[in-house]
């Protein structure tokens, strides 16, 4: 039973970077696809999550760009 319980414990502790990693890698894609040149990985949690809020809004794609575009410069 302990050997289990700690087995799992294991693969949750791995897991949860994992997921993390890949969040990441999908906002980083996502957010590319608005400003090609972006440097995502200067970007904090908040600041990602505020880019994606613009990307998801009911915009045509050329405001969601300059609205990506513009918080990329006010982050940087």
């Amino acid at each position: 039973m302990k050997a289990i319980l700690t087995s799992l414990a294991v693969a949750t502790a791995v897991a949860v970077p994992a997921h993390a990693a890949t969040t990441t890698e999908a906002a980083q894609v996502k957010i590319e696809r608005y400003a090609p040149n972006a440097d995502v990985s200067a970007l904090t949690d908040t600041q990602v999550a505020s880019i994606l809020n613009a990307i998801h809004s009911q915009d045509s794609h050329g405001e969601r760009s300059s609205i990506v575009e513009s918080l990329l410069r006010q982050y940087q």
